[in-house]
């Protein structure tokens, strides 16, 4: 450069710059590569990547097409922000997004390339293995806008030493079971311990959704129908206040946050809880726990009057990979996405601890051994969705739904008026 050119940097050269010099330090390979993939992410989806079981998931991908990665990480909700506003600019130099499955509402969507004509042309190795539930989820409009690659899927946890001390030897398999079971297992413990059957966070929809379709109902499905049999969920709620009635659910229900449904099956409070088949590690963690390798878990079951005939639905949450519409090189992103997709990838990053979107994963005899939990994970996978749909005022129905169903479940309303207020008040807020 003579010293009468100008030197001049934009804020996105500066970040490349910024990111290339991190990736360096990181341990990349002193030299350029010709290509960069600049990803907006959550850092776990980084991190599953690169475990010490596995090493670099990337490195064949980044060698076959002459290109290094760089990662820019958010927290989920500030990377969904990100992801949006960048999405949304005449051009953006993130080639890959992750989105979160209740975000894509129709007009969000539109700033993400369909992914079908992707698909036909370069196929992501055996679709069809992933769960039809999480490509249901990154599917709007009927159009595929991603390709899922991270679920938690819910699980009945129970603790087997507080079973076998009430004489109870084995698991609830219908919802009237574990009724019945969640009242005896209210007790105190021979250690002193008081116990409630069953401990439920009261600020999720995931709870009063499972219970609902355990009757064969719903909250909104994914054709946006509410309440599609109120009376399933007139019977879920009622459940769920006979058992707070009862005791089996804590005093403190209406308090009770997820974190709490851990800390109290750890600690032999509770004899049953939900929570995703993620948390068995944490649960089972020696150094965390009064009961080590005596948490277990099973699908939550559904009612005795539809078990055989219909699958139990479970609720499951899941993250997808996006190429933004306004990306540069879409092929490459692609490129990207069907490598983390494929089946070497997937259970790669399902032994550094991602949850597979691949039924095949669980197979794997090496994953399963290692993994408890994972033969009935697969098999709830299977007809596992999201809790409700995106739409623009989901966060609100949710809202609404939850302040319904405490007055409910705590006796300050009939149930049955408050599924009726439900389906009045969330109604207007649905698209038309």
């Amino acid at each position: 450069m003579t010293k009468t050119q100008k030197f001049t940097m934009t804020r996105r050269q500066m970040l490349g710059t910024t990111l290339a010099g991190a990736g360096m330090l990181a341990g990349r390979p002193a030299f350029a590569a010709a290509k960069t993939l600049n990803i907006l992410s959550h850092k776990v989806h980084q991190t599953v990547l690169n475990g010490p079981a596995t090493g670099d998931l990337t490195e064949n991908w980044r060698k076959a097409n002459d290109a290094d990665l760089a990662w820019v990480t958010f927290d989920s909700n500030p990377l969904q922000d990100r992801l949006f506003r960048e999405a949304s600019l005449p051009k953006t130099d993130f080639g890959v997004g992750y989105i979160i499955d209740n975000r894509p509402t129709a007009d969000i969507a539109k700033l993400f390339t369909p992914l079908d004509a992707y698909q036909a042309k370069a196929p992501i190795e055996d679709y069809s293995d992933i769960a039809p539930g999480l490509v249901q989820a990154m599917t709007v409009g009927g159009k595929l806008i991603g390709i899922p690659v991270r679920h938690a899927t819910q699980g009945l946890f129970y603790n087997e030493a507080l079973l076998e001390e009430k004489g109870i030897k084995a698991p609830a398999t219908t919802l009237e079971e574990l009724v019945d079971q969640a009242k005896q297992l209210t007790f105190t413990a021979k250690s002193g311990t008081p116990v409630v059957g069953l401990v439920l966070a009261s600020d999720l929809a995931v709870f009063p959704v499972m219970f609902a379709r355990a009757y064969g109902g719903d909250f909104i499905t994914s054709d946006f129908k509410l309440l599609p049999d109120p009376e399933a969920m007139e019977k879920g709620l009622t459940v769920l206040k006979a058992l707070f009635d009862a005791g089996a659910l804590p005093r403190s229900y209406a308090t009770t946050r997820n974190d709490d449904q851990v800390t109290w099956l750890q600690q032999g409070r509770a004899a049953y809880t939900v929570l995703p088949f993620a948390r068995n590690a944490q649960l089972n963690n020696k150094d965390q726990s009064g009961f080590p390798g005596k948490i277990k878990a099973v699908e939550f079951p559904i009612s005795a009057g539809l078990k055989g005939k219909t699958p139990m639905a479970s609720v499951v949450e899941s993250w997808g990979m996006v190429i933004p519409n306004n990306a540069g090189d879409k092929d490459l992103a692609w490129s990207f996405l069907r490598e983390v997709a494929s089946k070497r990838v997937t259970l790669g990053m399902a032994i550094n601890g991602n949850g597979p979107v691949r039924v095949s994963t669980y197979a794997d005899k090496a994953f399963a051994a290692a993994n408890p939990v994972a033969a009935v994970e697969a098999a709830v996978l299977k007809n596992a969705r999201g809790a409700f749909p995106p739409f623009p005022e989901a966060a609100r129905a949710q809202t609404i739904f939850l302040e319904e169903v405490q007055l409910a479940v705590l006796g300050r309303k009939p149930v049955k008026a408050a599924v009726a207020d439900i389906a009045t008040r969330v109604r207007p807020l649905l698209p038309s």
